[in-house]
């Protein structure tokens, strides 16, 4: 009898696991991406009429990231996040309308304390690092945002 699936070499279950799986990380993108569909701000910089797109690679990226299944690596290879993020012009305004549709889906989950606080500082780095126009700081403008 083996590890379970999404076992580290050291025994230890992933984040993943401990959470639920892919249904927690389904509900989780399910409901921001409800919040992006009516957000003046976040839906414009979806192309795509449908957000099915974007929603699927949130998901994969993010089971991945938590110890899931390696399918975004296989479909998608590296992240790479702040490259592909670039086009779009990303200052503190969006990052807070993301972090907070993003806190909406966190709090519909229902995850133990410690879960939660994971992965919410996880979130929040995240959305900074993808920052990239600043108006008060030229080392962070992003050429569309002039």
């Amino acid at each position: 009898m083996g590890l379970p699936k999404n076992t580290h070499y050291d025994g230890e279950v992933s984040f993943y696991d401990q959470v639920g799986g892919r249904p927690t990380f389904q509900k989780l993108v399910d409901v921001f991406y409800a919040g992006v569909a009516t957000d003046p701000l976040l839906r414009p910089m979806y192309p795509e009429a449908d957000l099915g797109p974007a929603a699927e690679r949130l998901l994969l990226f993010l089971e991945q990231y938590w110890g899931g299944p390696k399918t975004y690596g296989e479909q998608r290879g590296h992240p790479r996040l702040r490259m592909r993020h670039h086009p779009f012009v990303i200052g503190s305004a969006e990052r807070d309308a993301w972090l907070k549709h993003m806190r909406e889906a966190v709090d519909s989950l229902d995850l133990a304390p410690e879960h939660e606080a994971e992965l919410w500082d996880y979130l929040q780095r995240a959305a900074q690092f993808m920052v990239n126009a600043e108006p008060d700081n030229p080392l962070f403008i992003n050429e569309k945002a002039r």
